[in-house]
């Protein structure tokens, strides 16, 4: 059995990342950490954990996290910087959450994030935990990053596309909406029932923190540089990302063929058939991305519009995925979920 810290168990992705690892067959929950509930039975707080998890939340000092085999870090930005070191040279695996080892570049990074980074040399080691594209890697992480929600998504709509070098890669266009879940559990006024409600928007035009993960991704897969608008949106709604994304073609190109093929044997992206427009909620409470393509009257702009549920393929479920390939476990224990409708 794999022994599980879990650091923040206290938010939305902490109590998703509890809520599948009670459930997963190869896991013991060892300890979830929490500096101002420690003592709150955690089934207190979530009832829906009850019978599940019997864990009282804990403070760090109490936790004895170097008796574990990972550690997730479902934390605030700039948390796991801080602890990873310390536990890695303990010989524990840590897998972030949080946003402190996706952006390679230190100095970007506390450009978005407004802070100095703790620990620059793990960054550098640091693995991108996007199975679909680095699974090899994965296996043998010691420091995962996980993906964020909002990256999920847009780089799962355009791996296909740019690794077959089909668009142009100078005017990437990624329209994105979420639910009010991915602004986390806090008391925020524009989160609130009568604030978010009945109401749609855009927010961070002039640039957000996921863009530079995002640009970043696709500077990967494409090999050179990107052009890329990143515009998010928040919607009425709890759980759910809606990624709608364009290109201009510079070949042509059997679309459904292409996604299909890249995606056969990837057990979480299911590539929808021609002419299919994905709901968030066919992939809510599961680790599912559903993509499908389309060349609006056969012109030469590709659509593609890849739907993900944010705190599970956006951030709980890729990390657990991440956690059975780093174990060498069967990659979807755990996380064969059939989402849930209504």
């Amino acid at each position: 059995m794999i022994k599980v810290g879990v650091v923040g168990g206290t938010g939305y992705t902490g109590v998703e990342l509890l809520r599948l690892l009670a459930l997963h067959p190869g896991v013991k929950l060892h300890a979830i950490t929490s500096r101002g509930d420690a003592g709150m039975p955690v089934s207190n707080m979530f009832p829906s954990l009850r019978g599940r998890v019997d864990l009282c939340f804990v403070t760090p000092a109490e936790a004895r996290l170097a008796e574990c085999d990972v550690v997730f870090f479902a934390t605030p930005n700039g948390i796991a910087m801080q602890q990873a070191a310390e536990l890695v040279a303990a010989g524990v695996r840590v897998i972030d959450l949080a946003a402190d080892f996706r952006i390679r570049d230190i100095a970007e990074w506390e450009k978005w994030y407004g802070m100095q980074h703790a620990a620059p040399s793990l960054v550098a080691e640091a693995v991108y935990g996007l199975p679909e594209r680095n699974r090899e890697q994965i296996r043998s992480a010691r420091v995962l990053a996980n993906p964020g929600c909002y990256p999920t998504a847009v780089q799962l709509g355009f791996l296909p596309l740019l690794e077959a070098g089909a668009i142009d890669v100078t005017h990437l266009v990624a329209d994105a909406k979420s639910g009010v879940s991915g602004a986390g559990r806090k008391a925020e006024v524009h989160t609130l029932f009568a604030e978010a409600a009945d109401s749609f928007k855009a927010y961070g035009v002039p640039g957000h923190r996921h863009l530079p993960e995002i640009r970043q991704g696709l500077v990967g897969m494409a090999g050179k540089s990107v052009g890329l608008t990143f515009v998010p949106h928040l919607t009425p709604m709890i759980r759910g990302i809606h990624a709608t994304l364009y290109g201009k073609l510079t070949r042509d190109i059997d679309l459904q063929v292409l996604f299909e093929e890249r995606y056969r044997n990837e057990p979480f992206v299911d590539v929808l058939p021609a002419g299919s427009h994905p709901e968030t909620r066919s992939v809510r409470a599961s680790n599912l991305c559903r993509i499908a393509v389309h060349r609006p009257q056969g012109g030469d702009v590709v659509v593609v519009l890849s739907v993900i549920d944010n705190l599970v393929k956006g951030a709980a479920g890729q990390a657990v995925q991440n956690m059975n390939i780093m174990f060498g476990l069967e990659e979807s224990l755990g996380l064969d979920i059939v989402p849930v409708s209504p």
